[in-house]
């Protein structure tokens, strides 16, 4: 059967302890478990009232009713109104999320998308999209990374990617200012020839930081006709 044969945590590569009940016995199988109890207490997730925008925790010194002061400045620029519906993001970023996304982003461990799976795809299912689209690589990072991390978190849930933008802009945006980021050019264009009047769609990246890369996907999509145009990112 198998039940008792140790799992490695996928962060530390600790043994998971088997969570064993009489169901699983009968069944033959145990609950799926990706990361130790350890490491899965330092994911911590974005919790309490949060902006109806980009999903940050508000603070009262940070905040006008339901917007954090980032979404209301970019709201009352009319060339960014309304391109971003809602972004949700699962987990603060903190020193040991950053640490993940290193190892998973930079460093090539694919395998960390399956950290994310189970969360990721159930948030998901209560998005309404009709594609679920990744934040795209431009062909330089593509190379060096040997795959892109927005495509691998929505693989590694179950889902179905769909291309529909590439990057036209390829330098880092970890090199780049908060303000450098908020007034970029254009750095994406469509790549599909998919039918966007009236779609809904959901955008999948890895971290919200200023919310430009989003807002930038989303505004293109919009302009191709997409109704709604939501994000869900693993970390902000």
């Amino acid at each position: 059967m198998n039940l008792f044969s140790p799992k490695r945590c996928l962060i530390c590569h600790g043994e998971i302890e088997a969570e064993i009940s009489w169901r699983s016995i009968f069944l033959n199988r145990t609950k799926e478990e990706a990361v130790c109890r350890k490491c899965e207490s330092m994911l911590l997730p974005i919790e309490g009232e949060k902006c109806t925008v980009c999903g940050r925790e508000l603070d009262l010194s940070f905040c006008e009713g339901s917007l954090c002061l980032d979404c209301i400045r970019w709201e009352k620029d009319e060339s960014w109104r309304g391109c971003l519906e809602k972004n949700i993001s699962l987990y603060h970023y903190n020193d040991f999320m950053k640490e993940v996304i290193a190892r998973f982003k930079f460093r090539g461990d694919y395998c960390l998308a399956s950290v994310f799976a189970g969360k990721l795809r159930s948030v998901l299912k209560g998005i309404p999209g009709d594609y679920i689209v990744p934040i795209p690589l431009s062909a330089e990072r593509l190379y060096e990374r040997g795959f892109n991390q927005s495509e691998a978190l929505i693989v590694g849930a179950g889902l179905k990617p769909v291309p529909l933008l590439a990057r036209i802009h390829s330098e880092k945006q970890s090199k780049k200012t908060r303000r450098d980021r908020i007034h970029l050019p254009q750095v994406f264009r469509l790549e599909s020839q998919e039918k966007l009047t009236g779609k809904n769609i959901v955008l999948v990246d890895d971290i919200y930081t200023t919310g430009s890369t989003l807002r930038h996907a989303a505004r293109i999509l919009k302009e191709a006709g997409a109704d709604k145009v939501s994000s869900l990112t693993i970390a902000r």
